[in-house]
């Protein structure tokens, strides 16, 4: 361990061109010491094949994470202390198998057409108001947010409420620590309200069977039935929202990928697929790991009871795997990506959220094909700043 690690993450998550010390350390020390800014040091690991190791590799715990509530993390207040994302196989296995049969590739293609449907009525709401319009709260947010509230069972009314709370709990220095512990109490007290409801009137929806196993299976404890319920609900929404804005920013930025696109729409999924690769959604770059045995990595022997951050943005901007990686090129051929994890802890929405991404490029393609961005340089644009996620939060666009 050294003394004088820099600090950690390399910017301040404004701006999606993924900062050169990755280049660098994947060059030269491709597991290097960092400085969190809470709890101390951690490795970082840049390099694809090693994060993908980290990833799958057992020695390297997600709940062994939890152990020490001061150990190195991102956020004030540990993210989602108790939740799926903090635990190992067989208690993750156990969890995620309630709700996996709801993200299969068949359920998905089932769900296309009101997805398709959603997008084409907030288009309509985008012709009618006319341009410039805000792509993040007119397209962007509520098409995911109206699909997870759908899935879930959760009212849209309240999306601004959980809207709020939700960037709260992914905050790192938005807002003090004090404020963010009570945006996770409220939204565990607001989650375990519509469970309640659940129990007296079930529906035909994912909460219902989420209470149904509790009640009914004894297959989750009710701490779980709320942690894994606010999960779904904040990462269901948050990652689509926020790369449909990117994705968009980033194709005006690149107009020689945006004709390619417009002249041949078939080139969408492809391109979404690039779009992952190429554009970092986090501020930071992976969930830490803690080492339970001493594992050695490029070279380098991680000791047991170090924290590791695999560099899922780094991974996929890799010299070695994708041949010119720093540029977007949505005619790439081969793309292991792994914007979506690796392992067991692959996102679970994975399918959906492509499903949403897919569908939102096509109907803006169709609906908007002189779409473009109102500012002409980065610095007229309204970054989210202080969260675990880079992207905007309102993104001006004409046609």
């Amino acid at each position: 361990m050294t003394d004088n690690a820099p600090g950690y993450p390399f910017g301040d998550g404004t701006g999606l061109a993924l900062e050169p010390e990755y280049g660098h350390l994947r060059a030269d020390e491709p597991v290097s010491r960092v400085q969190l800014p809470f709890g101390g040091p951690a490795w970082l690991v840049t390099r694809h094949a090693d994060v993908r190791k980290v990833l799958t590799d057992p020695r390297f715990s997600s709940r062994a994470t939890t152990a020490n509530p001061d150990g190195p993390r991102f956020t004030p207040q540990p993210l989602f202390p108790a939740g799926v994302m903090s635990m190992d196989p067989p208690e993750h296995t156990r969890i995620r198998s309630l709700v996996s049969k709801a993200f299969t590739g068949n359920r998905v293609e089932a769900l296309r057409p009101r997805i398709a449907e959603i997008a084409g009525g907030l288009a309509d709401a985008m012709l009618e108001h006319g341009p410039p319009a805000d792509l993040v709260s007119m397209f962007a947010l509520p098409l995911p947010v109206t699909v997870i509230c759908e899935l879930l069972g959760v009212p849209y009314a309240d999306r601004d409420r959980f809207r709020e709370l939700s960037d709260a709990l992914l905050s790192t220095t938005a807002l003090p620590p004090e404020e963010i512990f009570a945006a996770v109490m409220a939204l565990n007290e607001y989650l375990a309200g519509l469970i309640e409801e659940r129990r007296a009137g079930p529906r035909d929806d994912m909460l219902s069977d989420l209470v149904r196993a509790r009640d009914e299976d004894d297959r989750l404890s009710e701490q779980e039935l709320v942690e894994f319920g606010v999960g779904l609900l904040v990462t269901g929404h948050e990652t689509a929202a926020t790369q449909i804005g990117n994705f968009v920013y980033m194709l005006a930025r690149n107009p020689g990928q945006l004709a390619a696109l417009r002249a041949d729409p078939a080139l969408v999924p492809r391109a979404v697929e690039e779009l992952l690769r190429h554009t970092p959604l986090g501020a930071v770059s992976g969930i830490p790991r803690v080492a339970v045995e001493d594992v050695e990595l490029s070279g380098v022997t991680i000791r047991a009871g170090d924290s590791v951050i695999p560099s899922i943005n780094s991974a996929n901007h890799d010299e070695s795997v994708f041949e010119d990686a720093h540029r977007l090129d949505v005619h790439r051929p081969s793309n292991p990506h792994i914007a979506f994890g690796h392992g067991v802890h692959f996102c679970l929405g994975a399918q959906l959220a492509r499903a949403e991404l897919r569908t939102a490029l096509e109907t803006l393609l169709v609906r908007f094909p002189g779409l473009e961005l109102v500012a002409g340089d980065d610095a007229g644009l309204a970054w989210k700043k202080g969260l675990l996620i880079r992207g905007f939060s309102e993104l001006p666009v004409t046609w």
